[in-house]
């Protein structure tokens, strides 16, 4: 080198060796409000719990915060931890979690995710929860599972008298990991454990064994306390303060309670075996766990335990209903604002009739989807005034939980087309909605054991059935697509009720029409006309099996109003 060459000389200008600009980037979906700028949950509220509609809309903002989508992303990025031991070698049985996810857990708390149902004097209660849920759902999946399961523990804390103070607790907004008693505690996070490797989905096949133990007082009242011995296959969030388990006596499933800290402030025999390695829902633990002298609460009746924690799995499985319905409106709004937001071919994506068909189909569905998930709310809101709503609720709430939560990996695989390769990147929060998705499929019963369940209810109660198609007869006459679809899917009621074969087909027709009668009464032209002539399960009908292959009526102009009614960013 020379050295008479200036030092300033070897400094090359900025952009000398720039290869690119980084633009045409998509925003990121943030700055919204997912309840003030939905078309379909605004008016819901407002027809149907206007009370509710402060709450809605400040739980609504937190989907479209910043720092509360970066605290999903940390939750989902760090895995829970089991803690077996403590440092000195003592057994302890502990989940430690990433600071994201208790934000997260008070932030829903505080929210009454898990419990406005239970905390309200107005009318449409689990309606209005039902909206909150379909919102959490789009803030962060794996926490909405303890809100799901705390929601619907309250009706077997009331079913027993020796819970009252878990009924109370349960209903509180301050959320608190700790060991603590259940009296000392603001508020309780409530787990179940059912599924034994064996069994299944089939609880009859129940291992896990009980025997009496002491009949003692318990805040209050008397606690009949039994001792378990046994294993179960999956538990989710075993770091809760209490679960509902089932064990057999004297051959009998029985449905139990048990506390994870008891009376005298020690630790229950709960003994956690190993955290599940999760395809999706990463942020929540899931684990194996033992019973080896276990105490816990009888619930009921001894050898009455599944009857005792179905009455729990109605609220169950409508939460899921309603939190596929969520999952499917958060990858709706990522996807159109991915493609509303990126230019291709001299235009933004969204604005190519390609993609303005699959946009517009997916709006549909996903309307479509959180009506039905709503009217079942709606029906568990009538369950004790109205015999027909009882009726409707007990067929209507397993066919909502089969359709919506398999729609729901359909809508995550298109709305990742829709980003292209930057969907499938883990720093984008469609690759967790991707995997997310088909999980609230396979919890709390597999579609198959919903079709089941719509089939036996109609088998065992006729009066379901009557209860649905006098539901439709009401709108008899209104508009002939929607008479013919009813028409079929009686037909098909009928026929399944004679052959299993069928269940599949009949539990599908049942869900479609309860959607066709919701958009009927509730939504837009555009809407109506575009579900009814691509979903009327007549042949011929004017759509193919993927999304965006909608035609005949639905055109550019048509898909357009239908995505601008659907776009909470607009």
């Amino acid at each position: 080198m020379n050295q008479s060459t200036s030092s300033a000389s070897l400094v090359a200008p900025a952009d000398r060796y720039r290869t690119h600009e980084v633009r045409n980037q998509a925003q990121p979906a943030n700055g919204f409000n997912a309840f003030s700028g939905d078309a379909v949950l605004t008016a819901a509220i407002a027809r149907e719990a206007p009370w509710a509609g402060e709450r809605c809309a400040a739980l609504g903002a937190l989907a479209g915060d910043v720092g509360v989508q970066e605290l999903a992303r940390l939750a989902n990025r760090h895995d829970p931890e089991l803690k077996t031991h403590d440092r000195f070698g003592h057994r302890i049985d502990w989940v430690e979690f990433h600071p994201s996810w208790h934000e997260l857990m008070s932030l829903a708390w505080k929210h009454e995710v898990p419990n406005l149902t239970w905390r309200t004097a107005e009318s449409g209660g689990h309606y209005a929860r039902a909206v909150l849920s379909h919102l959490w759902n789009q803030v962060e999946h794996g926490t909405a599972c303890p809100t799901g399961m705390a929601y619907a523990s309250f009706a077997g804390f009331s079913a027993e008298p020796a819970l009252a103070v878990w009924a109370e607790k349960s209903k509180g907004t301050q959320y608190e990991f700790s060991r603590r008693e259940v009296g000392d505690k603001p508020s309780v996070v409530i787990g179940y454990a059912m599924t034994e490797k064996q069994g299944g989905s089939d609880l009859r096949e129940t291992q896990t064994s009980a025997r009496f133990s002491h009949s003692a007082d318990y805040h209050g009242a008397t606690a009949h306390w039994y001792e378990l011995t046994g294993h179960k296959w999956f538990c989710s969030v075993p770091q809760s303060d209490g679960f509902f388990t089932l064990a057999k006596v004297d051959g009998g499933v029985t449905c139990f309670f048990l506390p994870r800290t008891l009376p005298d402030g020690s630790f229950n025999r709960f003994y956690i075996q190993r955290l599940k390695d999760k395809a999706g829902n990463r942020s929540n633990a899931s684990s194996e766990i033992e019973y080896a002298g276990t105490l816990a609460i009888r619930v009921g009746e001894e050898g009455h335990g599944i009857r005792e924690i179905l009455s729990h799995a109605h609220l169950t499985r409508l939460d899921f209903a309603v939190g596929s319905a969520g999952l499917m409106r958060q990858a709706l709004t990522l996807a159109l604002q991915h493609t509303t937001t990126r230019t291709a071919f001299g235009s933004s994506i969204a604005d190519r009739p390609m993609m303005l068909n699959v946009l517009a189909d997916m709006a549909v569905e996903t309307e479509a989807a959180t009506l039905l998930a709503l009217r079942v709310a709606k029906a568990t809101d009538g369950m004790e005034t109205s015999t027909h709503e009882k009726l409707l609720a007990r067929v209507a709430t397993p066919a909502a939980k089969f359709f919506n939560c398999s729609r729901a990996p359909a809508i995550a695989y298109e709305a990742l087309q829709c980003h292209g390769g930057n969907g499938f990147i883990e720093e984008n929060p469609m690759a967790r909605l991707y995997r997310e998705a088909p999980l609230n499929s396979v919890w709390e019963g597999t579609a198959n054991m919903m079709c089941m369940d719509v089939r036996r209810a109609m088998q065992r109660t006729p009066e379901t059935r009557d209860a649905l198609l006098d539901d439709w007869k009401r709108l008899a006459g209104q508009d002939a697509r929607f008479d013919r679809m009813a028409g079929n899917a009686t037909r098909l009621i009928d026929a399944a009720l004679a052959d299993e074969f069928l269940a599949r087909p009949m539990t599908e027709a049942v869900a479609r029409t309860i959607q066709g009668a919701e958009l009927l009464q509730h939504s837009t032209t555009e809407v109506i006309d575009a579900f009814f002539s691509t979903r009327g399960g007549q042949s011929g009908s004017d759509w193919g099996v993927h999304l965006g292959t909608m035609g005949g009526r639905v055109n550019v102009d048509t898909a357009r109003k239908i995505v601008h009614r659907a776009n909470v960013l607009r």
